[in-house]
């Protein structure tokens, strides 16, 4: 941490894995962050090392080879990995929380024991496919189809914006198989089933590093016992995991705002103009402070739906808002840290222009913030 910093007090297992993942993101995540982003290359031999750290079974129980901890310890884990980058941040949240997280709740004993194992070592990288080209925010409106055949399901069309698609060995993926919202169901997926491919890869303004793509299912069979969940159940299975998914998220924002002032505060204590620090002035001092509130202001809102999530009494309403401040904020205060290191900050040179792009994700993926406030609003409102 830098060193203002405000004890929100999360207890000892929070702090240990924050000083556990901080360490890790600062020796191995953090010196190739720029690499990853100009390349546009997944970083895939951090996932085991990852592994070995307990990061990607956080909230999976002890017996299923996963730390039994809970969504607090997660986004704090989040946090940090996205301090170092937020494109590694955002594949492990798809990872650890889009998918494990769903195969911890819903999987049965086969299915856990088949799948987990690897995705917790990080042998194996996972995701979730919902969206597709034509169906984002109004998701019942997917066309993927999983007919029945015989034995099994056949699955055609396609899904886009898939983080890890292009990289992922198991994959959560929702198709049809009814009418409406009462006839989508949840598979398992795994890479190298036949009929499934891999289409376009996306390249995005910022989260460079974290893949993004479609798939492809051109009768891609899949057998009855790779359902997660129950037949037509898959809303149940997808709107149950989305308040978890929205909290651990907001983490990302948070390690980005937190990165920001990692690069601001000894900037503006060095930096000279008119013979005296920037950071003596007034005016940047105004915009130093706005950072810092903006920042904890979104980890006390996220912190709190994390524990209330933990003790199961989180509300979707709160799961949205918290991801909802977090993201704006975070799009705020990436913006100050460009402006206050001026034309520096929008070079290369340093690393606020890509803090800039990366933060801007959030605003729209997991839900957009307009998403996010009709759905506040609608359930404060009850119509």
């Amino acid at each position: 941490m830098s060193d203002a910093t405000f004890d929100f007090q999360l207890g000892e297992m929070a702090d240990t894995i924050r000083e556990s993942t901080q360490r890790f993101a600062a020796d191995k995540i953090a010196p190739i962050a720029a690499q990853i982003d100009e390349k546009d290359e997944f970083p895939r031999h951090l996932w085991p090392q990852m592994g070995e750290l307990g990061l990607h079974g956080i909230t999976v129980a002890e017996e299923d080879g996963g730390l039994g901890l809970g969504y607090l310890e997660h986004v704090v884990a989040q946090e940090e990995v996205a301090r170092a980058s937020g494109s590694v941040g955002l594949s492990y949240g798809a990872h650890s929380n889009l998918c494990v997280n769903q195969i911890r709740r819903w999987a049965n004993p086969e299915q856990k024991q088949k799948y987990l194992p690897k995705l917790i070592s990080g042998e194996h990288v996972g995701a979730l496919a919902m969206s597709e080209a034509g169906a984002g925010s109004d998701v019942v409106s997917m066309k993927l189809k999983a007919e029945k055949v015989g034995n099994g399901y056949r699955l055609n069309g396609t899904k886009f914006w898939i983080t890890n698609g292009s990289e992922a060995n198991t994959l959560v993926v929702y198709a049809k198989t009814g009418e409406g919202s009462r006839g989508i169901t949840a598979f398992l997926i795994e890479q190298n089933t036949e009929g499934f491919s891999i289409g376009q890869k996306v390249d995005k303004l910022g989260i460079r590093g974290s893949p993004t793509a479609e798939l492809v299912f051109d009768d891609c069979f899949v057998p009855p016992e790779n359902i997660l969940g129950e037949e037509n159940k898959g809303v149940e299975v997808l709107m149950s995991g989305l308040d978890y998914e929205r909290t651990v998220l907001a983490g990302m924002q948070i390690g980005i705002m937190q990165a920001c002032l990692d690069v601001v505060l000894p900037y503006v204590r060095e930096r000279k103009q008119f013979g005296k620090p920037i950071g003596t002035f007034q005016l940047m001092q105004a915009k130093v402070a706005d950072m810092y509130v903006a920042l904890n202001s979104a980890r006390a809102y996220v912190y709190q739906v994390a524990k209330a999530c933990d003790a199961g009494k989180t509300t979707r309403h709160d799961a949205a808002g918290a991801i909802l401040l977090a993201s704006e904020n975070a799009v705020k205060v990436a913006n100050e840290a460009v402006q206050a290191l001026g034309g520096a900050g929008y070079t290369k040179d340093w690393p606020v222009e890509r803090y800039y792009r990366d933060a801007k994700l959030l605003d729209i993926g997991a839900g957009t913030n307009e998403i996010r406030r009709m759905l506040i609003g609608r359930e404060l409102v009850g119509s």
